[in-house]
């Protein structure tokens, strides 16, 4: 079982920039790949970004790329979403999620808004 806490979200306004992070218990952190979700008003809930293996394999929606990049800290059981050049429609609910491949997304954390002014 895996728990994860997100923190770091907030009122920005446009062209501004965001770090969010999550943090996982559990002694396996390095063997899960990581991910973030974000959920606009109204919207579904889509992806964003992930980062596989310990090392960091990334992948990014294309509504992101370039703007945003995930990392992770295997010694802090941490992984990190930094948000550059935000825009209005950046705004909503991000979610931190994890799994083991080759099974889906298996963990959730609870959400941090970010809410993008223009």
């Amino acid at each position: 079982q895996v728990q994860l806490v997100e923190s770091g979200g907030g009122v920005v306004q446009a062209g501004g920039s965001l770090r969010l992070s999550c943090a996982a218990s559990g002694r396996t952190f390095s063997t899960y790949t990581m991910g973030w979700f974000r959920q606009a008003p109204g919207k579904e809930r889509e992806f964003v970004a992930e980062c596989r293996w310990s090392y960091c394999s990334t992948d990014y929606a294309d509504s992101v790329k370039d703007r945003f990049t995930i990392s992770r800290d295997n010694a802090k059981n941490t992984v990190y979403l930094q948000i550059n050049s935000l825009k209005p429609e950046d705004t909503g609910v991000y979610y931190c999620t994890a799994r083991v491949p080759p099974f889906t997304w298996q963990y959730w954390g609870q959400g941090t808004q970010v809410t993008v002014s223009s």
